[in-house]
């Protein structure tokens, strides 16, 4: 039973972390993100790039072999091997899109304000705590020389600990 708990415990401390909240956040505005880009593609980026040709980017294609012939009524290719690069093309541009909007509106002013909160932190330029073993070890030079009535091996002194203590 106590397994359990613990796996429990372990499950609901993984959901309460920050990441995994954001991470779902970031997916559901990502999923609506990404229809108002493909909806910026297909009425304003497609129209402009079908000043040239077709307003449908899906229509722009390319035949492999020789043999591809259209269809007169519907301009459909019956026959052939054609590739749709007005497809890969309309792809191409939400996905840059999306990477320059995200970047630009989301990702630089982030960087920028963390800039601004790390410059605001005050700069620690004391000393080094000193670590466990170090203290050990002068505790331990400090006991020996208090025994032999000298300082120890080292070349440490029991004035260093007192030193530490004071500060």
């Amino acid at each position: 039973m106590s397994e359990n708990k613990g796996v429990i415990q372990g499950f609901k401390e993984f959901l309460m972390r920050g990441n995994v909240i954001e991470l779902a956040v970031a997916v559901v505005v990502g999923a609506a993100f990404t229809n108002i880009v493909q909806a910026v593609v297909k009425g304003v980026i497609n129209p402009i790039i079908g000043a040239l040709g077709s307003q449908n980017l899906d229509h722009y294609k390319a035949c492999l072999s020789a043999s591809c012939h259209p269809d007169k009524k519907t301009g459909e290719f019956t026959d052939g091997i054609y590739i749709l690069w007005g497809s890969v093309l309309s792809a191409a541009l939400t996905f840059l899109i999306t990477a320059a909007v995200v970047y630009f509106l989301m990702i630089l002013p982030i960087n920028k304000w963390k800039a601004r909160q790390d410059a605001r932190k005050p700069l620690d330029d004391g000393p080094a705590d000193p670590t466990e073993i170090e203290l050990l070890t002068e505790i331990r030079d400090a006991l020996i020389a208090q025994r032999t009535g000298s300082p120890s091996a080292n070349g440490s002194t029991a004035g260093t600990i007192g030193h530490q203590k004071t500060q």
